[in-house]
């Protein structure tokens, strides 16, 4: 059978393109009530029994038997055997990535991750303590999927904060266990280990990991058990299970973000050679089925151009399947007035990755306001962001880089207000607290702050 990646092709001029834009970006978030009912079950079950119920869920669903939890802990001779096993290539990339990530996290720290303060007219103090968090936990999926740069993305920017442990978990499920898509039959004490991951571990410098994985991974960083250390903030991508877990532990810990399906935006001049966009553009469709690749162009010649690329590649792909899928069920070629246009749907969409693909990519980028990462000109693929560029390539989803942002530094640390007031003033400020507090009623946040004046201020 042939495949056929068919992008819904739109029109801004067309009567209908506020409805058929609506209905190409809906995406339902809503979640599966069986997942989320598993999910509550495992985190009260690992909550009460500890190392016990990790363990039984690791063998039930990663098809992964141990005798006690010490047998699922990776340690640093693990890493450093992984780094040494895999070929020279991959340990240069690895360090090479490592460290463009790590150059740009300590400019990012430098530039919004340092303690301030300053003195006002009276003398007062006033600043801020910027201090990392002492444990973070770092998911790394595996079995059908393995990201070693995932791992760099989330252990090295907690370095650069200053955090001291970095726990990992990651599963390492048995060929044929439920994780694997399997009927999960049979177990074994030895689960697949992807090397690569390992060798990022070592690399990164991940203090501990183990492997467990699922909404009994989240639970035992989350709640700690006998084994599992718990941490203050659980960060990384994961499937449902583990997204579903991540929402019912935040506020015992804190958690990065909730990711949807991967997204790229191009904004194309019609300069770039169509079949780097049309790549480009499975980039994010080789993902998940649902993941979403939208152009934007004002020249209709050129979306024609890319539909042709698109074509012409597909067969290619390893994952061709998936592509075709993902391109035809969510993907759009849409034809605009101009660029301005161009860039202010792109506000609406707020994606994730956003490629300027333009001869002139600084004379757009002060009309986007909205997107995880911007990629600048034809030569910056988004790609070159996943792996190496530098910056994270965690980054918000489903338009919520309306409000949110990548993961940075300032995700592995925390803020204290620093306040010491003068003699002086004192009286200055004490006036005015005693003055708001009396009008809230509040007596002793009043008298508190009079007890500081040489002038006390009468109660009403």
């Amino acid at each position: 059978m042939t495949l056929v990646a068919a992008p819904a092709r739109l029109s801004t001029t067309a009567a209908t393109f506020e409805a058929d834009f609506a209905a190409r970006l809906h995406w339902s978030a809503d979640t599966d009530a069986a997942i989320e009912q598993r999910v509550a079950d495992i985190l009260a079950d690992v909550q009460k029994r500890g190392d016990a119920a990790v363990l039984e869920y690791t063998a039930r669903f990663d098809g992964l038997s141990a005798p006690h939890m010490a047998a699922l802990e990776l340690t640093q001779a693990d890493f450093k055997a992984a780094f040494d096993a895999i070929p020279q290539a991959q340990r240069d990339a690895l360090q090479a990535a490592a460290k463009r990530v790590r150059s740009y996290h300590e400019a990012q720290k430098k530039a919004s991750g340092e303690s301030w303060s300053y003195r006002d007219e009276d003398g007062t103090l006033l600043g801020q303590k910027v201090t990392p968090l002492d444990r973070v936990g770092i998911y790394v999926p595996g079995g059908k999927a393995a990201y070693p740069s995932s791992l760099l993305m989330n252990a090295i920017p907690a370095h650069v904060a200053g955090v001291q442990e970095i726990i990992m978990v990651v599963p390492t499920p048995v060929r044929g266990s439920v994780a694997t898509g399997g009927t999960g039959e049979g177990t074994s004490t030895k689960g697949e280990r992807n090397e690569l991951v390992l060798a990022a571990a070592y690399v990164a410098g991940v203090t501990r990991a183990f492997t467990i994985g699922g909404a009994q991974a989240v639970a035992a960083l989350a709640y700690g058990t006998e084994t599992v250390p718990k941490v203050d903030k659980i960060t990384g991508p994961g499937n449902a299970y583990v997204a579903s877990a991540k929402k019912r532990v935040f506020g015992t810990v804190g958690i990065d973000m909730i990711a949807g399906p991967s997204e790229i935006l191009v904004l194309a001049d019609g300069t770039t050679p169509p079949d780097w966009v049309a790549m480009d553009l499975f980039s994010q469709a080789e993902h998940d089925e649902l993941a979403q690749s939208i152009l934007l162009c004002p020249d209709a010649a050129y979306l024609d151009a890319v539909q042709r690329e698109i074509d012409r590649l597909l067969p290619t792909m390893p994952r061709a399947e998936i592509i075709a899928k993902s391109l035809t069920g969510r993907g759009a070629l849409i034809l605009t007035k101009d660029m301005e246009e161009a860039c202010a749907i792109s506000n609406r969409i707020a994606p994730e990755h956003l490629e300027v693909s333009s001869t002139d990519p600084h004379r757009w980028e002060p009309l986007l306001r909205h997107a995880g990462a911007i990629f600048l000109g034809a030569y910056t693929s988004e790609s070159l962001g996943d792996y190496c560029a530098g910056p994270n390539h965690v980054l918000p989803t489903s338009g919520t880089a309306r409000f949110s942002s990548p993961l940075g530094v300032y995700d592995f640390q925390k803020r204290s207000s620093l306040i010491e007031v003068s003699e002086a003033g004192a009286q200055v400020l004490g006036t005015i607290a005693a003055e708001l507090a009396y009008g809230e009623g509040l007596q002793a946040h009043a008298q508190a702050a009079e007890m500081r004046l040489t002038t006390p201020v009468k109660p009403r």
